[in-house]
């Protein structure tokens, strides 16, 4: 993690769901620059809901989300295209484009809203390309990928056109052990050697001890936050006993049936 305090990502007082379906409830948090910042919980505590309302694909039913300074759900127009250039997304699925290689899909971007001179941001997109071990794939395309390559395709063109901040969607999901912590070692290496803030949805507790700086966890049924630390430390010393047997893998005796 950076040795700067600034604050990159600020969440203040959100609530978030479908019409009268709250979700989630009084969301705070703050993310700071360089930090490697996980978001956790169960199955159905709705961690990729509350993600789409980060990066400004769900509008929340309250509160309020800053980006660098920028509130993104009052900015409008300009303001708001510049406070979304600010972080790139990586979905789970990697959600490549299957007719593009992976240089066309990371070129996308640069495309749509850089200015360069199109030799210029083929070389921009390869070097992102490079950055994440994908050289010698360049011209393939994502069904000639697996599953690990094609999540490096995906980040890379998340960091096309070099944003402070990245949001990764279960980066690991699917993967197996090996695959998963080279792309740890990767999002590692990222956030020491370039500053990039990440900000990570994820129940892979493997990859959650080995990546995390810090991490809040929500709870499903509380509707909110009930834990907000280091992931060892939570582990630990957590005066919750729900949170103690997440990050300890232990069953839950009483609601599986089964009396120890």
């Amino acid at each position: 993690m950076s040795d700067k305090d600034e604050i990159v990502v600020a969440v203040r007082n959100l609530k978030v769901g479908y019409g009268q379906n709250v979700i989630l409830q009084d969301i705070n948090f703050q993310v700071r620059e360089g930090e490697v910042f996980v978001i956790l919980g169960g199955s159905g505590s709705g961690k990729s809901t509350l993600l789409k309302n980060l990066i400004g694909l769900y509008t929340p039913l309250q509160g309020e989300v800053w980006i660098e300074g920028g509130n993104l759900l009052a900015a409008r127009d300009d303001e708001r295209r510049l406070l979304l250039r600010k972080f790139g997304v990586a979905y789970q699925s990697g959600a490549l484009f299957g007719s593009m290689t992976v240089l066309e899909n990371v070129l996308l971007p640069l495309d749509e809203l850089s200015p360069l001179p199109e030799p210029l941001k083929e070389l921009v997109a390869f070097g992102k390309i490079k950055l994440v071990g994908l050289a010698a794939a360049a011209q393939k395309f994502p069904s000639e990928l697996s599953g690990g390559m094609q999540k490096r395709a995906a980040i890379a063109r998340a960091m096309a056109l070099d944003p402070d901040i990245l949001f990764l969607d279960e980066p690991s999901a699917g993967l197996d052990p090996v695959t998963s912590a080279d792309l740890d070692l990767l999002i590692k290496e990222l956030a020491h050697r370039f500053g990039i803030t990440f900000v990570i949805v994820s129940h892979e507790l493997a990859s959650i001890y080995e990546i995390a700086d810090r991490v809040i966890m929500l709870d499903g049924q509380a509707r909110t936050i009930v834990a907000e630390g280091h992931p060892a430390e939570l582990r630990d010393h957590s005066t919750n006993p729900w949170v103690r047997r997440f990050f300890n893998r232990q069953p839950d005796a009483l609601a599986s049936g089964f009396h120890l």
